[in-house]
């Protein structure tokens, strides 16, 4: 997926062939954020102007603009690689969460060295 970045926030991109725009909503809030733009141009002014919007509306409300993560979440893997994930955590002696979590950490500090 297509991303935007402005101020500590994320905007996904999609397009529509039918309607002939870009289009998008800001990811990781509490509320649903949309924009949208006949170019790239004007859909990156739209995205800014949407964050900058929503983060005067919560400043105005006095809410937290950041979704909050509880730091648990449900992950769905095939059989056998559960099976193989849970062999190799008991190998390197931690359990499958702990084995879990430092693949995703290993994953994003590849993507954000």
């Amino acid at each position: 997926m297509n991303t935007l970045k402005f101020k500590d926030f994320i905007g996904s991109v999609n397009f529509s062939e039918e309607d002939e725009v870009f289009y998008g909503k800001i990811e990781g809030i509490n509320a649903l954020v949309t924009f949208e733009g006949n170019s790239v141009v004007t859909l990156k002014k739209a995205f800014k102007e949407a964050v900058s919007d929503y983060l005067e509306f919560c400043k105005s409300k006095g809410i937290k603009p950041h979704k909050t993560y509880t730091g648990i979440l449900n992950v769905r893997l095939t059989p056998d690689i559960h099976r193989l994930a849970a062999i190799e955590a008991v190998r390197s002696g931690t359990t499958l969460n702990g084995f879990i979590k430092r693949a995703v950490e290993r994953e994003l500090r590849a993507e954000n060295p």
